[in-house]
């Protein structure tokens, strides 16, 4: 019961936290823990939900709550990073590709260009997740809609 609840959680949550772990914290690495202990947090403290979208919320704001601690953490602050070790032959992204110019973005623009465009969340939603207003989620949208249109070529008013 408890492997099928596993398997369960991996096939349906494990990209959506990889994916957020590495927008917070921009290291795969790094994601991966966290993806892992949000997968460990929802197996071992069950919750029961009304419906799938409840708990796919809630499996986003562990993420989130568990990427700030990542990121306050003493391990964090303590390390060096790999390259400094090792040289991978890893292929870099597209330069100047889309991704890359949202991970160049600040982080509260970077979190909310990815919880609405590549999770498909709507402002509210966004603003519950991040506790903010929408208000304040919406302005973060449009400002950071702005910077990726000039970053990417286009001009402020066309």
């Amino acid at each position: 019961m408890e492997e099928e609840r596993a398997e369960y959680l991996v096939a349906q949550y494990a990209d959506l936290l990889l994916r957020i772990g590495y927008t917070w914290l921009g290291d795969a690495d790094d994601a991966q823990d966290v993806c892992q202990n949000v997968l460990i947090k929802l197996l071992e403290q069950p919750r029961d939900f009304p419906d799938r979208g409840q708990e796919r919320a809630w499996a986003v704001r562990l993420a989130i709550n568990e990427c700030k601690n990542w990121r306050r953490s003493a391990w964090l602050r303590h390390r060096a990073p790999l390259d400094q070790g090792l040289a991978l032959a890893a292929e870099p992204p597209e330069e100047g590709g889309l991704l890359e110019q949202v991970q160049a973005l600040p982080e509260k623009y970077r979190q909310v260009i990815f919880l609405r465009y590549y999770e498909g969340y709507e402002v509210r939603e966004i603003a519950a997740l991040l506790g903010r207003s929408p208000a304040l989620v919406s302005t973060w949208l449009k400002r950071a809609k702005e910077k990726l249109k000039l970053q990417l070529g286009g001009t402020e008013y066309a």
